[in-house]
């Protein structure tokens, strides 16, 4: 009986320790697929910039300003893949550090914008209330603005060790995070970490030029390269 119940509780331990997952990012339009997903600390989400042809990013916002960057968040700089790619798509892996939501939006500004054209997605977001999945997807289609971000390993409540890979041959990659972090250190409760719309905004002003004039370079690498922007 007392083994029966040990082993037990170290399948529930291995069941709750890991549930790396999966999202396509750009693959059948303007969308993270899944768009929602639930997750542990410490497991893995692996973006798989499969949208082709695509350039798409992945910022980490906030509920109250979905198409802005969140202070101290990660991003994954714009990932460029050509029309006709159909394998070795790009992948981005994040590790969670925290269970508490995570908003995030691609910040490829198009036309058409891909945040207000509904490209968001969420990690642990509430099923019901005010802060669900659906209620920020709503407000990012409502947003005036898509602000581009600065490129960054680390985030709030999630972190990478190296930028997206691999960007050889015909995968182009621009304000990207180059090289490497050591890796995330996982704690067993809540991040301490607050930030506001109001702060992110404001400690992201100073990089927005830079940020959109590195926008602007992806948008001449696709003419280059003969890719449409979607």
């Amino acid at each position: 009986m007392r083994f029966s119940t040990t082993a037990s509780t170290l399948a529930l331990a291995v069941l709750v320790a890991a549930q790396d997952a999966t999202i396509q990012v750009g693959k059948g339009g303007l969308l993270f697929t899944p768009s929602s997903i639930n997750a542990t600390v410490g497991s893995v989400i692996t973006f798989d910039f499969s949208g082709a042809p695509g350039n798409h990013t992945v910022a980490q916002s906030s509920f109250a300003s979905p198409c802005a960057p969140l202070a101290s968040g990660f991003d994954s700089g714009y990932v460029f893949v050509p029309n006709g790619t159909t394998t070795g798509f790009p992948t981005w892996n994040l590790t969670i550090t925290d269970t508490k939501p995570i908003w995030f939006y691609c910040a490829q500004q198009g036309p058409p914008a891909h945040c207000t054209s509904g490209m968001v997605g969420a990690i642990n977001a509430a099923g019901s209330g005010n802060n669900t999945f659906e209620n920020f997807q709503s407000a990012a289609k409502a947003a005036a603005s898509v602000v581009a971000p600065s490129p960054a390993l680390s985030g709030v409540g999630a972190a990478a060790t190296t930028g997206p890979g691999p960007l050889t041959g015909s995968f182009v990659g621009a304000a990207v995070p180059t090289g490497t972090a050591p890796a995330p250190s996982i704690s067993s409760g809540s991040s301490t970490t607050t930030s506001s719309a109001s702060t992110s905004t404001t400690s992201k002003a100073a990089s927005s030029a830079s940020s959109v004039a590195a926008n602007g370079l992806v948008v001449f690498a696709a003419v280059l390269f003969g890719v449409t922007l979607f």
